[in-house]
């Protein structure tokens, strides 16, 4: 049932990616979902396992599992990451294909919601044993996998060697070239541009939007962004050369403040250099917990989930949050902001920009033009702002928030589509 579904984003505070009670709450009665609707929603459409054998570097046989989730095809071929992780279960992708599936209808993209992945520890796992186990888990799920069935990409765990290992495995068995395949690859294999930091970018557009709406001026605004790897690492980057003040960062092993603003290149430099951002020149070394408290106009959680919570949200001064992790905000730490007024960017808007550059990957794949980075950028921020707009209008119609207004626009989307097929 959908109420388990998000009764296990909820408990799984390991592998994140929860939904609130209050989507749940309009899932049921905003939408007035019929019990109908409620059913085809509730179940993939496709989910199955494969168990496989990979000799290892010692010349034993290891047998691996893995999984693959469709959730729903309505609107398109399904999407969506293929991850490994020691602790995936089959229950927890279909979690997670069926919040694809309402990602992609946000931001209007052709495609429904799709996840995989193998239970395995790549840390355990020599460079030839990873790519042994990817090649053999493609063969296992290649009749099910296609540019115009179902399309992976990289997600936790996974980068663009391992879908180039995915892409060369599939076209050994189709016996010719299919870079449609898959998403997330290397430019000179039929990467897209921008690929490496649209999500960060993406949210970017959004965050530009709402304080566009809100008559906020990026000159008088401290920003403090918590996670400083791919997304948080670029979103800074991206933000300090658009003007903004960035005046506090952190990775895993801290934080630094300075309420001047940081030279982000610099920092950048520093990471790369010494493996962390503490210890900066010049700047104050604060903890992650202290940098959610900071005093700071914009935060953006761009790490783990649940990193507000009940014990601090108290104490957070933000007056707007952009949501790049995901479920960074527990559910009862987010009524609290909802009271103060904060305004909260949900991370099924804020952090879409990745799988609509991979839809852009894809389109060029297909079509075999490749375009500049001027267009993908053009046409992302164009889908990134219409998205946007969207949910804006629904939550000044009908005074809810962000991510209610988010939800019941891609769930109507999705139930559409199943109607004009004769579904419903």
């Amino acid at each position: 049932m959908i109420e388990n579904k998000i009764e296990r984003f909820h408990a799984d505070s390991a592998m994140t990616c929860k939904l609130c009670m209050q989507e749940m709450e309009y899932l049921y009665d905003d939408l007035a979902m019929s019990r109908e609707e409620i059913d085809l929603l509730d179940l993939p459409k496709r989910s199955f396992t494969v168990h496989f054998p990979v000799r290892m570097d010692s010349g034993r046989m290891k047998m691996f599992i893995g999984h693959r989730v469709q959730y729903n095809d309505a609107r398109g071929p399904t999407k969506g990451g293929i991850r490994y992780h020691p602790d995936l279960t089959i229950e927890y992708l279909q979690d997670l294909a069926f919040l694809m599936t309402i990602k992609c209808a946000l931001v209007d993209i052709p495609f429904g919601g799709a996840k995989g992945g193998i239970v395995a520890n790549t840390k355990e796992l020599s460079r030839g044993e990873l790519e042994r186990v990817t090649r053999a888990y493609i063969r296992e799920i290649a009749d099910y996998i296609g540019p115009l069935k179902d399309i992976p990409a990289p997600d936790v765990y996974t980068d663009e060697q391992i879908m180039v290992w995915i892409l060369d495995e599939f076209e050994r068995i189709k016996r010719e070239h299919t870079p449609s395949i898959v998403t997330g690859k290397p430019i000179e294999l039929g990467g897209s541009q921008v690929r490496k930091y649209s999500t960060a970018l993406g949210g970017v557009y959004i965050l530009e939007a709402a304080m566009e709406k809100a008559n906020l001026d990026k000159s008088r605004l401290c920003v403090a962004i918590q996670g400083f790897g791919k997304v948080g690492l670029n979103a800074a980057r991206i933000l300090h050369e658009k003007g903004f003040t960035i005046c506090a960062v952190s990775d895993s092993s801290g934080g630094i403040f300075k309420e001047e603003g940081l030279d982000i290149m610099e920092v950048i430099d520093h990471k790369y250099r010494t493996g962390s951002v503490i210890d900066f020149p010049e700047t104050r070394n604060i903890t992650n917990e202290e940098l959610l408290e900071s005093d700071c106009e914009i935060l953006i959680p761009a790490a783990l989930s649940e990193q507000i919570k009940r014990e601090n949200v108290h104490e957070i001064k933000a007056k707007i949050i952009l949501e790049l992790a995901n479920a960074p905000i527990t559910m009862e730490a987010s009524r609290v902001l909802l009271d103060k007024h904060v305004i909260i960017i949900p991370d099924i808007l804020a952090n879409a920009g990745g799988v609509v550059v991979s839809y852009f990957e894809w389109i060029q794949n297909l079509s075999q033009d490749y375009w500049e980075e001027d267009k993908v950028l053009e046409r992302l921020q164009q889908k990134m702002i219409t998205a946007f707009d969207k949910v804006y209008e629904i939550c000044m119609e009908q005074d809810c928030s962000m991510r209610r207004a988010a939800l019941q626009f891609s769930v109507r989307r999705v139930l559409y589509a199943e109607r004009l097929r004769g579904n419903l």
